[in-house]
């Protein structure tokens, strides 16, 4: 992977997160594109440009890799926050979380990751994990049965297609919502491998007639959106961990793709003012960090203020985990006080990190 795609992606990797966490604030940071309509989409989307052919022929390597670097950390975090969520139980009266035992502390997590409150934002750190594992071996099988792009390309969309289908008209079982979330995923896994290696040096997708095109595209998908009235649903949004799509066919695929677009025509146009800056490559290179902290640091934020107003602190635990205080105020401190906190928690554990294991190797 050359230099220059490696920074880009970086700073992809800090859009998305910020859309993230944005998204729980409930605000867009790209205007058209709703909150939950394709930031999940953009992560597994990355996860592709960034997949490796060699790892076809080894995915004894690529198993040992992905458990490391995805689940030694996640059950790590869980860990820790298990015992911030007991803490916190003395003070509020309210345990966040489900109640201890085995069966939710190492299945829950790949059934839907909701297993502690303050954690739920690492149910897309399971889901990756089991994306990636079967994408690989698909991916293996598909290529020895015919080694042609499209064909591929034409497969991953059916499973796309396949899994809004089951979500809308067939029971929702634990293991059904598992089979519904990697059937949608791989597709956007495979659309990152895609552009990385068929479109990315050989076609120019970033000019202005195709700004053109999506505007008017995601103009046009904006008539089924219907987030702007909670009474109707979530529209182009949808709740990918729960299946909910609120509608079906290809229009959250669609919508999906255009805010992917529009994140990496952000990126191509922001790049050379951006590229140098410390703090947002800090945040393209933690994301894992920021995913697994924004909950608790909004947490304590809303304690702070719960203070500040006088307000008793067990006034919390009658509002769910994304709550926060007075949010016509204070959501965009909120976001940009995550955002700070997150990252320097990340690139503070990554120098621990480094620290600890370069003592062993000496």
């Amino acid at each position: 992977m050359d230099k220059f795609f490696a920074n880009e992606m970086t700073l992809l990797k800090a859009l998305a997160i910020m859309l993230v966490v944005s998204g729980h604030l409930e605000f867009s940071l790209l205007g058209i594109f709703p909150p939950y309509s394709f930031q999940i989409a953009l992560f597994f989307f990355i996860s592709g440009c960034l997949f490796k052919t060699k790892y076809l022929n080894a995915p004894a390597e690529y198993l040992k890799k992905r458990v490391k670097s995805l689940l030694v950390p996640y059950y790590l975090y869980t860990l820790f926050y298990l015992i911030v969520t007991v803490i916190i139980a003395k003070f509020t009266g309210k345990f966040w979380g489900m109640p201890i035992t085995f069966k939710n502390y190492l299945l829950t997590p790949f059934l839907n990751g909701h297993e502690l409150d303050l954690t739920c934002p690492l149910w897309f750190v399971t889901q990756l994990f089991m994306t990636l594992i079967v994408f690989l071996f698909i991916f293996r099988q598909l290529k020895n049965l015919k080694d042609n792009k499209f064909f591929h390309l034409v497969v991953f969309l059916i499973f796309a297609f396949l899994a809004i289908f089951m979500a809308n008209f067939l029971p929702k079982t634990p293991v059904m919502l598992v089979v519904i979330r990697t059937l949608f995923s791989m597709f956007f896994v495979y659309i990152g491998y895609f552009y990385t290696n068929y479109i990315k040096d050989k076609y120019d997708i970033f000019t202005v007639k195709w700004l053109g095109f999506i505007i008017c595209l995601q103009a046009i998908l904006w008539l089924f959106n219907t987030d702007y009235d909670p009474i109707q649903g979530i529209g182009l949004s949808y709740i990918l961990v729960w299946g909910q799509f609120n509608t079906w066919g290809i229009v959250p695929i669609l919508t999906s793709l255009t805010g992917i677009w529009a994140s990496l025509f952000a990126v191509k146009i922001l790049y050379p003012y951006l590229k140098d800056v410390k703090f947002l490559q800090n945040t393209g290179n933690v994301t894992y960090h920021i995913m697994a902290n924004h909950l608790f640091v909004m947490y304590i934020l809303t304690a702070i203020f719960l203070r500040l107003n006088g307000v008793p602190i067990e006034e919390r635990a009658n509002h769910d985990i994304y709550w926060i205080f007075d949010p016509v105020k204070n959501t965009y401190l909120y976001f940009v006080v995550t955002m700070v906190v997150t990252t320097y928690i990340g690139v503070g554990l990554k120098k621990i990190k480094a620290y600890i294991f370069s003592h062993i190797a000496s």
